[in-house]
């Protein structure tokens, strides 16, 4: 055998081991959005973010399709429900957050007429850590089922 293969197979099993052990990243998951009941009002996106090897922030979801859109959270005191802006959500290394129905989510102000149900529209996650994930979530009009 040639040296050079020699080299190359015995580092073979080390290269295995090394890409096992990267890092895990940030990755979102199951997003979509809802369009708004009445038109002219905003609209919602919820999805899944799972955290990477490091804790990093939640700093914003942006869409190229909206004019405006900020994380929110629904809460609940003494039986009146409401809800409120946030500035950012941290994410716990290795954590699962749900932004669903009830909780966290992203409103999505003034949404591009040509964004229908039964489409797809580009969601922009951006976090402290200076990472960007463009996610194409499905679209659903207000009263459908959540996409599976």
């Amino acid at each position: 055998m040639r040296p050079s293969l020699t080299l190359l197979l015995a580092a073979m099993p080390l290269a295995a081991v090394t890409a096992c052990g990267q890092p895990a990243q940030i990755y979102v998951e199951g997003a979509y959005v809802r369009l708004p009941a009445v038109a002219g009002r905003p609209g919602v996106a919820y999805f899944t973010v799972h955290g990477g090897k490091d804790a990093a922030t939640l700093i914003s979801v942006t869409s190229p399709r909206v004019i405006k859109s900020e994380l929110h959270e629904s809460m609940s005191d003494g039986g009146m429900a409401s809800m409120a802006p946030i500035g950012e959500v941290p994410v716990p290394a290795k954590a699962t957050l749900k932004f669903a129905p009830g909780g966290k989510h992203v409103m999505l102000f003034d949404i591009n007429k040509s964004v229908q149900a039964g489409g797809k529209m580009t969601l922009v996650f951006t976090f402290s850590n200076n990472e960007r994930i463009e996610v194409e979530a499905p679209v659903i009009a207000a009263g459908d089922a959540p996409p599976k």
